[in-house]
């Protein structure tokens, strides 16, 4: 049924608790876990000058060396999580809108499922702060497993 999930991840524990979900329906449907780290242009756009965002929108990061650790530290997570329960994983980083970007990924990767975590914020603090999940959900076909941090 699954061959290939995503798990897009920002290193937070929320998304660690859908690494978690992810990895075990992998395990059962001996899938490939696709780990993606997307940087946020849109929140960068602020204090970074354009020629800047252009270049990490292009993967060069230059002197953004922790933006890089950070995208390297969670999508490795996902890898080392992965690899001791035998499990194959490809690793991903990519700039842009996040939302955008894992459609994208989905689409060019054949992604059958894709399981992030969310905050579980409504009303007020969701309208205010946007929710990738909940554009996510809008924005690809693929089935989307959302793990609510605060239910877990």
């Amino acid at each position: 049924m699954y061959e290939h999930i995503l798990v897009p991840t920002d290193g937070s524990d929320t998304a660690e608790l859908a690494v978690e979900h992810a990895l075990d329906l992998a395990e059962q449907y001996g899938a490939e876990v696709h780990a993606l780290y997307v940087v946020d242009t849109n929140a960068m756009s602020l204090s970074l000058g354009g020629e800047q965002l252009d270049r990490i929108e292009q993967g060069h990061y230059g002197e953004m060396d922790e933006v890089r650790e950070r995208a390297e530290n969670a999508t490795g997570y996902v890898a080392d999580s992965a690899r001791e329960l035998g499990i194959d994983t490809v690793e991903h980083v990519s700039a842009g809108r996040p939302h955008d970007m894992i459609a994208n990924y989905v689409a060019d990767n054949d992604i059958d499922l894709v399981v992030m975590g969310s905050h579980g914020r409504t009303g007020v603090r969701r309208a205010l702060l946007g929710s990738v999940t909940e554009r996510t959900l809008r924005s690809t076909r693929a089935p989307v497993l959302v793990i609510d941090a605060d239910e877990e």
